[in-house]
């Protein structure tokens, strides 16, 4: 072989040893390359977790929030016994509820003064169970208000339609004042109110005899009233007893009220629980 093929070879394999050195060096910063264009970029590693507490915002005083964060933790309530109904012509009276279970009845009245707009959400989130005794008249005009508490838990009864003292009238009188109610509430909520609550609490025997032919089992007084946020008992113990009844009405501080009224049973030992469920 000559010496000008030999130096051809040798300079042919040289060039082919740097072509493969240089693919060598090259392929790292192809595959970079191909990682950022085709390939989705990979995930930032996570913040390792902080090891002192996040703040906290604290609702702020009259806010819904605030008013949920300040009901107290009950015990659960007990199965209800419901209370022995007389069979007579005339309906049963009670000022509190003969029951020995730990329970009281948180009952609303009225609905033509003030509606605060946060009590069905308040009865919601908070679990509240209450008792409406509605005057039908308030009751059309605000239906939607009060169907809003109906769907949070809350139960429509009758309380007249122009809330006015029965005691003393006739019979027919007082017939047409608890059977119209009884009428328009059932017509409005679908439900027939089985519960009665006169007016300013007066009463006769022709209130219970009307009362029971319009198609109540009960006609309820109370044992305590709560108004501004503050429990008033109409008994001299000044404490909540296993089927008190407790009155308040729809008012501006409605929401303080409820919260009173809860932080009262609690102190008490008792749990609310709904009147309906006592009296079947």
């Amino acid at each position: 072989m000559s010496a000008t093929p030999a130096r051809r070879i040798l300079a042919v394999v040289t060039l082919l040893a740097l072509l493969v050195l240089s693919a060598c060096t090259a392929g790292p910063a192809l595959h970079v390359r191909r990682i950022a264009t085709d390939q989705p970029a990979p995930a930032a590693s996570p913040a390792a977790p902080s090891t002192s507490p996040s703040p906290t915002t604290k609702p702020a005083p009259g806010s819904l929030d605030w008013y949920v964060s300040q009901v107290p933790t009950f015990p659960e309530a007990p199965p209800p016994q419901p209370v022995s109904l007389p069979a007579t012509g005339a309906a049963q009276f009670w000022h509190r509820l003969p029951t020995d279970q730990k329970v009281a009845f948180i009952t609303i009245d009225d609905g033509g003064l003030a509606r605060p707009p946060e009590v069905a959400d308040f009865i919601w989130r908070a679990h509240i169970p209450v008792t409406m005794f509605l005057n039908s008249p308030a009751a059309e005009e605000h239906d939607v208000y009060f169907r809003q508490i109906m769907v949070a838990g809350g139960v429509v009864e009758n309380h007249t339609i122009t809330h006015t003292s029965l005691a003393g009238w006739s019979y027919d009188r007082q017939r047409h004042e608890i059977c119209g109610a009884a009428d328009k509430l059932e017509a409005l909520f679908g439900k027939r109110p089985t519960l009665f609550r006169p007016p300013f609490g007066e009463h006769d025997a022709t209130t219970l005899r009307a009362a029971h032919d319009c198609g109540a089992k009960a006609v309820f007084h109370w044992t305590e009233t709560v108004h501004e946020g503050k429990v008033r008992y109409q008994t001299p113990e000044k404490v909540i007893q296993p089927g008190d009844v407790l009155l308040m009405h729809f008012r501006p501080a409605l929401m303080d009220d409820l919260l009173a009224a809860l932080k009262a049973i609690h102190r008490a030992g008792l749990t609310p629980a709904l009147l309906e469920d006592y009296v079947r």
